[in-house]
């Protein structure tokens, strides 16, 4: 082991001065700290807070749900035919390939 190496291994703490392995100390992580239980909350409470949440929502309009649904029908039936016509041509070039 050259000198560098040695200054190098000093200094990251693994050689002590006298250049003998230094000796690690394991520090162990914190623990968490166990929580208290909480009180579980009963039913018609949990359907108020529900009710209140659903109360923020920004829901859509009607004709939004309309024209959403419109876009994804449309892109549907564009995926579908576009998936089709693939894999006719494919059937039809496999059996050119394969045709004795």
């Amino acid at each position: 082991m050259n000198r560098e190496t040695k200054r190098r291994l000093q200094r990251q703490g693994q050689l002590d001065a006298e250049g003998a392995p230094a000796v690690a100390t394991r520090k162990q992580p914190p623990r968490p700290q166990p929580q208290a239980k909480k009180e579980r909350t009963g039913g018609r409470q949990f359907l108020r807070e529900v009710r209140g949440e659903l109360r923020k929502v920004a829901w859509p309009t009607r004709s939004e749900v309309r024209n959403y649904a419109t876009i994804v029908l449309f892109t549907l039936v564009l995926l579908i035919a576009l998936i089709f016509v693939l894999d006719l041509g494919f059937a039809k070039a496999i059996l050119f390939l394969f045709e004795s």
